[in-house]
């Protein structure tokens, strides 16, 4: 509902568009595509997946009409080594990648590529993906990793306070990021919180993509704060 809402969540994002220097392109790791095998969307025109359902039917009208890059894409796949990237023609712009960008550059004059998570790679594999993709932030890629850093839909509960639990595994993320313990975030299951922040750890999994690719930066953060007892919707950014 961010995406078609005027709120504390959409008003940062667009504010955030407006403090950084628009990106050649945009580069999304969304927990919302998981894949076997990597895959990185080459598409000219990519589709706009309504991946939800029992929402309001203007969500469900919304279309982003962000080009892709097909370029960009072979770039993607030559540069990633410690994977096989292959390119899809099918996928498109899920909500984990729309949702933001409606409210950043509501244009969509930027071209935008999502890049799957292989369920099956090692926690240390995603972040390593990461570090091949560093080099694209020196070419004007904004790279986005998109989920929650605590994301547990099994006790949400629209009325209740913040669960300590999810309080906790959101101040270690923070905490893990200032320090750039970047070991401590790969190795998350050791918390004594991670089976409660994430039951699955798909909405986990893009954040490390994201610490991959920075280099000895500290982060600035928005949102912070629990959504529902259970949704960390704090957002990391490096680069500013």
């Amino acid at each position: 509902m961010n995406a078609i809402e005027d709120n504390e969540f959409s008003r940062n994002w667009k504010e955030l568009a407006q403090a950084i220097p628009k990106p050649e392109a945009i580069l999304c790791v969304s927990a919302h595509w998981v894949t076997e095998g990597t895959y990185v969307t080459a598409m000219e025109n990519p589709k706009t997946i309504h991946d939800f359902y029992g929402f309001p039917r203007k969500l469900y009208e919304v279309q982003y009409k962000a080009k892709g890059s097909p370029g960009l894409a072979n770039k993607i796949t030559d540069i990633i080594k410690s994977v096989e990237v292959l390119p899809d023609y099918d996928w498109g712009l899920d909500h984990g990648t729309w949702s933001l960008l409606v409210n950043m550059y509501p244009k969509a004059d930027i071209p935008v590529l999502q890049l799957s998570l292989d369920y099956n790679l090692p926690l240390d594999k995603h972040f390593q993906i990461g570090r091949e993709l560093n080099q694209l932030r020196k070419k004007g890629v904004l790279i986005i990793g998109s989920g929650n850093l605590v994301h547990n839909l099994l006790v949400i509960d629209l009325n209740a306070s913040p669960y300590t639990w999810a309080v906790d595994f959101d101040d270690f993320v923070k905490d893990s990021l200032e320090k750039e313990d970047y070991n401590a975030l790969i190795s998350y299951t050791k918390h004594k919180s991670s089976a409660l922040a994430h039951p699955t750890n798909e909405h986990y999994l893009p954040l490390l993509y994201v610490i991959g690719a920075v280099e000895n930066e500290k982060p600035q953060f928005l949102n912070e704060g629990i959504f529902a007892g259970s949704i960390s919707m704090r957002c990391a950014v490096f680069g500013m």
